[in-house]
């Protein structure tokens, strides 16, 4: 199957964002609805991507090498959480702020008001909690149930090695 200059970009960001979800992708690719992402996945991609048993989106093996693409979580030697992971900047910076796996874990407005004290941006809640959903999709988040979900690291900060794209 030869793919357009397009769907091959498409299929990178794939490969680079997995395991991701269809609003993310929408994001990324710009599209009006999570079934515009659906419908080009099924048409232009369908041989180079599956859905885990999370219903997350993964590229397959001769995805990856076919866009020469580094993945966006590359998992540890010794099969725990990932040692390096490829993410947009809010999320790197979320990394740096949010609690190690030793400490207290953080509500979604404790970490917008860390980020806001350490880089002096401004995002909304809804995209730190974003963010934090995504990085507990690569594994290197825990979410802990007390009166709000709080998030921590799985991974100490100094063992993860984090690309900004």
């Amino acid at each position: 199957m030869t793919l357009s200059e397009v769907a091959r970009k498409r299929l990178a960001d794939v490969v680079e964002l997995q395991p991701t979800k269809n609003a993310e992708l929408q994001d990324r690719w710009e599209l009006e609805s999570g079934s515009e992402v659906h419908s080009f996945l099924e048409n232009e991609l369908s041989e180079y991507y599956f859905r885990d048993d999370n219903s997350l989106i993964r590229a397959t093996p001769e995805a990856a090498e076919l866009v020469d693409v580094e993945p966006g979580v590359q998992l540890s030697e010794e099969g725990g959480p990932p040692s390096k992971i490829r993410v947009p900047e809010l999320h790197a910076q979320v990394v740096q702020v949010l609690a190690e796996p030793d400490e207290r874990s953080q509500s979604v407005v404790s970490v917008l008001h860390d980020l806001r004290d350490a880089f002096d941006i401004d995002p909304s809640a809804d995209d730190v909690r974003s963010a934090l959903q995504s990085l507990r999709r690569k594994d290197v988040v825990e979410i802990e149930y007390r009166t709000v979900p709080t998030f921590r690291l799985t991974v100490e900060r100094d063992a993860l090695e984090v690309v900004v794209t």
